[in-house]
């Protein structure tokens, strides 16, 4: 009777190459059922194909061997399931973070045609209920997501779209202060909402047209635009989030409104 199969037959079943198959064994994830002791020779059992296509599959993925050593060696489906969404997670972060980026190096490479709407104007003082925050760069998101649904919660009638401001601070040392609101005739105090003044400005303003994918480049042609019309930065960045992703789940419908406060370089 046969010892089982061997290590080319186990590498034909399962599309896994012999020198694969080598380190898989070496690294623990995938020992073969017997080692003839006189030749070496590594033997397999069919019912290891199975664990070893889900091996190679979560390796397709980049889980790290630790991960892997871990998911194999559970025979919880729930924890099995749990330990995979971990690194699922991680994976859907990545791609959403490389989409973004190819979105953003295909405006680069092929610019939109005409120039930059830009508006010079003057904003009043208003109230704002708002929530603020000290935050890293890489957590703005996150942070704005929980934020927004508080101020949605707290504020019955806004007087105008949420909008948000962001220190120089945040994108040049990356972390600082970060302001979101909705501006309101009278201004509620509730969990971490509270009224907030914010004073006159002169902004210079433009829409962005879509997701915010590529929103880095609409921020560098309104810099080349302050720039070019001797003007120079003179506080946080505002954002205005006319149309939302909760307002149209298409994203070519939203609309984001960048404005610089200014002041004019003699």
């Amino acid at each position: 009777m046969r010892s089982g199969l061997t290590i080319g037959e186990f590498a034909r079943a399962t599309h896994l190459s012999v020198r694969t198959l080598r380190r898989y064994h070496e690294s623990g994830l995938l020992e073969p059922a017997t080692v003839d002791a006189s030749s070496g020779y590594r033997y397999y059992t069919v019912d290891q194909i199975p664990s070893a296509q889900v091996i190679h599959r979560l390796r397709e993925l980049d889980v790290p061997l630790a991960e892997v050593a871990a998911i194999i060696a559970t025979d919880d489906p729930d924890r099995r399931a749990d330990l995979v969404a971990v690194h699922l997670d991680r994976l859907q972060e990545t791609l959403e973070r490389t989409r973004a980026a190819v979105t953003s190096l295909q405006q680069l490479l092929r610019p939109a045609p005409g120039d930059l709407q830009v508006e010079l104007r003057t904003e009043p003082a208003r109230l704002v209920a708002g929530i603020t925050g000290i935050l890293s760069l890489d957590g703005v998101l996150q942070w704005y997501d929980g934020a927004m649904a508080e101020l949605d919660a707290a504020v019955a009638e806004p007087l105008g779209p949420p909008g948000g401001q962001y220190d120089n601070d945040l994108f040049a040392a990356g972390r600082g202060r970060v302001l979101v609101y909705y501006p309101v005739a009278d201004a509620p105090s509730y969990g971490r909402v509270r009224p907030v003044e914010l004073p006159a400005v002169e902004l210079a303003a433009t829409v962005h047209h879509g997701s915010h994918d590529d929103i880095d480049v609409t921020y560098g042609r309104l810099a080349t635009w302050v720039h070019e019309h001797a003007l120079a930065v003179a506080g946080p960045v505002q954002e205005t989030y006319t149309v939302r992703p909760q307002d149209d789940p298409d994203p070519t419908a939203w609309r984001t409104g960048i404005a610089w406060p200014v002041f004019r370089v003699s």
